[in-house]
């Protein structure tokens, strides 16, 4: 069975779970009853063979004077506090 997609799903109070979601099904919050909003996919992205978010085909260079490598998924570099460039299409 090839690997699925894992989902952050978040609700309007900042809960938050990760799991497997599927097109046009709602997620409900067991605790509060509140939906679910999928917010991102979760690296690595499926199919792949890989479980790991550190793995090389996840990551990319933060541009900086540091030049560190940080997760693609991420808004700003964790190093230097800049904002990351767009991902190109296919990137």
């Amino acid at each position: 069975m090839p690997p699925r997609q894992l989902y952050r799903l978040r609700t309007r109070s900042d809960r938050e779970t990760i799991r497997e979601a599927e097109p046009g099904k709602d997620y409900v919050d067991a605790e509060t009853g509140e939906p679910f909003e999928v917010v991102g996919k979760i690296i690595p992205v499926a199919p792949s063979p890989s479980n790991l978010p550190y793995a090389v085909e996840n990551l990319r260079l933060c541009g900086c004077s540091l030049e560190q490598l940080v997760q693609r998924d991420v808004n700003d570099c964790p190093h230097c506090g800049r904002r990351m460039p767009a991902l190109a299409d296919g990137e």
